[in-house]
């Protein structure tokens, strides 16, 4: 038989302390919040369990016996240590709850995650939060190994060992330089032509690069790339500066847009849409703040 099944529960320890501190069966029950025939009822669960009478009863009062004076000795250090196990817990809940690490990548590590942080902020200012960006491979990486505690990702399929819930939708947009043939083309560019076109491209890993590849293996599959880049920024720089059109979220490229940096090149045979999701390690989902964030996120 388990210890647990022999030492009497908390609540029974912290009655009978009550009763040793008033002299008095009703003033115990009334302390911890109990009727007085519970208490009654609970003092002789706990002296059947021990074996032995704890409490004298009489119209004078309640007196422990010589056997309850012992054992309320040990009943005190032991209600003590729960109070500090809880404590502690606390600490350790609080200590969670003042930080949150988050790892997306980088399309809404630029454009999405700043607001959403803003209204975390509101809600919850003394948590301090830690932002870092990377491609969906980087963020599942980091989640993994425990150096984050909610991620956000790009890409078509949630990577292994993690849950996620999606957050919001996206679209992919070919764009270039005004100065590019396919800025001043009358159609639009067809699937086939969009895959046997170099283009300045994300590096494998990225969710942007996981899109694009897939909608376009049915039309023979990229080309090898003009750039290969590591971040959203460098692509739209060397798009703009005419190198060649590239593929990115339209979030990214909003500002270029409406200022003819760039231009937006229709496309037809092929569907460039995308979820982005939050995700977090399999299992529950997440607590303290990183549940609020990812509340916020959805809302």
């Amino acid at each position: 038989m388990s210890i647990a099944h022999r030492v009497p529960d908390l609540g029974a320890l912290e009655l009978l302390l009550a009763v040793a501190r008033h002299g008095s069966l009703g003033r115990a029950a009334r302390e911890v919040g109990i009727t007085q025939p519970a208490a009654s009822s609970r003092i002789r669960s706990m002296e059947r369990q021990l074996g032995v009478a704890l409490v004298d009863r009489s119209p004078r009062g309640s007196r422990l016996t010589d056997a309850g004076t012992l054992v309320t000795d040990w009943a005190r250090r032991v209600v003590e240590a729960a109070e500090a196990f809880d404590v502690g817990a606390q600490a350790l809940r609080d200590r969670r709850d003042s930080r949150l690490r988050v790892v997306a990548s980088m399309t809404i590590a630029e454009y999405l995650l700043p607001g959403w942080l803003i209204a975390l902020r509101a809600e919850r200012p003394d948590t301090a939060v830690s932002l870092q960006a990377g491609n969906s491979a980087a963020v599942a990486e980091r989640l993994l190994a425990g150096e984050a505690d909610l991620g956000y990702v790009e890409g078509l399929a949630v990577p292994e060992g993690l849950d996620s819930a999606v957050v919001a939708h996206d679209r992919l947009v070919v764009v270039a330089a005004p100065s590019h043939r396919w800025a001043r083309r009358r159609g639009p560019v067809g699937a086939a032509e969009l895959a046997a076109t170099p283009l300045i491209l994300r590096e494998y890993g990225s969710g942007t690069r996981q899109v694009l590849d897939a909608a376009l293996v049915e039309h023979g599959g990229l080309a090898d790339p003009l750039l290969e880049l590591a971040s959203t920024t460098a692509v739209k720089a060397a798009a703009v500066s005419g190198a060649g059109p590239a593929v990115l979220s339209e979030l990214a490229v909003t500002e270029e847009l409406a200022s003819r940096r760039l231009v937006e090149v229709p496309v037809e045979g092929v569907r460039l849409h995308r979820a982005l999701r939050a995700v977090w390690p399999t299992g529950p989902l997440p607590t303290g703040p990183a549940r609020d964030l990812l509340s916020l996120a959805r809302g």
